[in-house]
């Protein structure tokens, strides 16, 4: 069975950058399942994995257009520090859930000082091309369910 809307699959994949480091890796018990078409995954991966079969092993690189996006360097922005209320440190690299005009957004710590807090609302892997190294461990239908929730049903336990 092919992998093509309305189905589930499985696979398992390491995430490198330009240099070769791993960013990311699926546990070797546990393949990332999701619903195709569905807009789960990143827009280069999704497409890439199209068509494939159960056993399919191959590598793809997405660029930034097709993955989190380009940088966008308004989304760097200086808040005054007790807006940072109840949090007694704060140092670069540590993220928060701040409220933007969209709805609810990451932000991380870039710099920070007794009155400012520099912060940085781009998604960590924004402007970045993304190396996958994938294996398709498997192919469904998706449940009735699955597609009206657009996304893969989490077992019960």
């Amino acid at each position: 069975m092919e992998i093509a809307d309305a189905r589930v699959a499985s696979f398992h994949y390491t995430l490198t950058d330009d240099s070769g480091t791993v960013l990311d890796k699926s546990p070797d018990a546990q393949p990332l399942q999701y619903l195709h078409g569905a807009g789960n995954i990143v827009p280069g991966l999704e497409q890439a994995l199209s068509g494939r079969k159960v056993g399919d092993a191959f590598e793809v690189s997405v660029k930034p257009e097709d993955a989190y996006g380009l940088r966008n360097e308004q989304l760097i922005q200086s808040v005054p520090r007790d807006a940072f209320q109840g949090v007694d440190t704060i140092e670069p690299g540590m993220q928060f859930t701040a409220q933007g005009p969209g709805g609810p957004m990451l932000v991380t710590v870039v710099d920070a000082d007794d009155a400012q807090v520099r912060i940085d609302g781009n998604h960590p892997l924004a402007g970045r091309t993304l190396h996958f190294a994938v294996r398709i461990d498997d192919v469904r239908e998706a449940s009735a369910d699955e597609q009206a929730a657009g996304r893969v049903a989490t077992p019960a336990g």
